[in-house]
């Protein structure tokens, strides 16, 4: 299993666990994947997940950009085929390997 797909499993588990119910992952849109679809108290949920090793190339956050964080929004938008429905943008970050992490799950700014 990749390193992508390692800490894509364990950020789902992490997620399932606090109430959130699955409704995709890996769904690709015209403005990029979205790597877990979700909902939790009647919100849609759209997380990215983020990755490192190690801090040496930079951090998971620092990988977020502005224009990530605004196709994430279309990207939302898209799958749920209409802009009225609530959505949330969260992250989780995941520093480590999978014999050793730690997961920092948050809310992105819309």
């Amino acid at each position: 299993m990749s390193r992508g797909r390692w800490a894509e499993a364990a950020a789902l588990r992490y997620l399932l666990g606090q109430g959130y119910r699955l409704l995709g992952k890996n769904r690709r849109t015209p403005f990029g994947e979205v790597d877990l679809f979700l909902e939790k108290d009647g919100v849609y949920v759209v997380v990215e997940v983020k990755q490192r090793a190690s801090s040496r190339f930079g951090t998971p956050l620092e990988a977020l950009t502005p224009g990530k964080v605004r196709r994430l929004l279309q990207s939302a938008r898209f799958l749920l085929g209409r802009d009225d429905l609530p959505v949330r943008l969260e992250a989780v970050l995941v520093q480590g390997t999978p014999e050793d992490f730690r997961l920092e799950h948050m809310a992105l700014e819309l």
